[in-house]
Formats: C-alpha cells, structure tokens, sequence
C-alpha cells in the first residue's frame, strides 16, 4: 500500500523541483476540460431547452379538437346507469373527418358502456392524424427544463470524458517513465555493489 500524504490542492501548478512536465500537461488538460464542459452544457443545455419548449408552443398553436364518432359499441357499464361519473376509460375505434374532408379513423380513449355513435373530442394535428392534447405552458416550460438539463449533462459529459482517458494515458507514461528510471538505477546499482 503506498503512503499518501495530506492532500494538497493545486499542487500541479505551483513550483516543485520533482513536478514533471506531464503533470503540467495534466493540470492544464483539466482546467480546460472543466471549463469546456461547462461551457457545453450550458449552450446544450439552454438550446435544447428552447428547441423542446419552441417545438410544445408548435403543437398548442397548431393542433386541434375535431368531434369524432365511436364505430361500433364499447362493453362495459353505460355510464348512464351507473351513478357517480366514472373516469375510467378504454380503447375504442373510432371516425373523424380530415381536413381535406376524408374520413379518417383510430383508436381513441372512450367511456366503457358507451353505444356507436357516441360524440368524442379528439385531438389531431394539421394533416387530420390524431395525436395527444398537447401540453400546458407550464408543463412545456417543466418538460423543456428537463430535456435541456439531461442534454447539457451529457454534452458536458464528453469533454470530462476525454480529459479521463488523456489522464489515464498520462499517468501510463508517468509508470513508463518510472519504470525506465527504475531499471537504470538497479543497473547503476548492481555495479557498484556487485
């Protein structure tokens, strides 16, 4: 086990007569891979973010409601018969019109029990497919935050990782090189006492 003394900060940076060159090269790399990473995961971070939010303001201003009709009857109780209003719902077939007047159908989610006919609010975007009620301001603003902070974590992620292997490689040399030193010596060594 080797001894490690108390640890000293930024002791690659300041005058020391055994500090070799590759830990300046190691001191730098890491103050430029942390700042690197910082300055990437805030510019990823803050453009997906506005990218995600951009994107869900799209979908508020561009989807709509259409009325669609079920196909066919849903099994179930009727929700008139039973009595409170139930929240349950299940998947059913259902038909709507498309904006460039085609009858387009889907699945959509209906009230168990409800007859053929039924009237549905769907949400469908501007080609008539039918897609999910689009966010709220504040659940866009929520779901942007998050997206653009996991985006900024990993750009941010890449440059630390680099740095990593450049440490690795560096201290392989600095075991090299001590090896080397080591063998010279048990030559010098051996000689003056063999």
């Amino acid at each position: 086990m080797a001894f490690r003394g108390p640890k000293v900060w930024l002791w690659r940076w300041r005058r020391n007569p055994l500090r070799r060159r590759s830990d300046r090269v190691e001191a730098w790399v890491l103050l430029g891979a942390w700042a690197l990473a910082a300055l990437v995961g805030v510019l990823a971070g803050a453009t997906v973010s506005r990218t995600v939010e951009g994107q869900l303001a799209r979908e508020r201003v561009e989807w709509r409601t259409v009325e669609a009709r079920l196909t066919e009857p849903v099994p179930g109780p009727s929700p008139a018969r039973s009595g409170a209003p139930s929240t349950e719902r299940v998947w059913a077939e259902v038909r709507w019109p498309a904006p460039d007047g085609s009858d387009r159908s889907g699945q959509a989610r209906v009230r168990p029990g409800s007859p053929a006919g039924t009237p549905v609010t769907v949400w469908t975007d501007r080609q008539g497919r039918l897609v999910t009620e689009p966010t709220s301001p504040s659940e866009a603003r929520v779901r942007a935050d998050l997206t653009g902070t996991l985006a900024g974590v990993g750009a941010a992620a890449v440059p630390l990782a680099g740095a990593r292997l450049l440490r690795g490689r560096l201290e392989r040399g600095r075991l090299d090189q001590w090896e080397a030193d080591w063998a010279r010596f048990d030559a010098l060594w051996r000689r003056q006492t063999g």
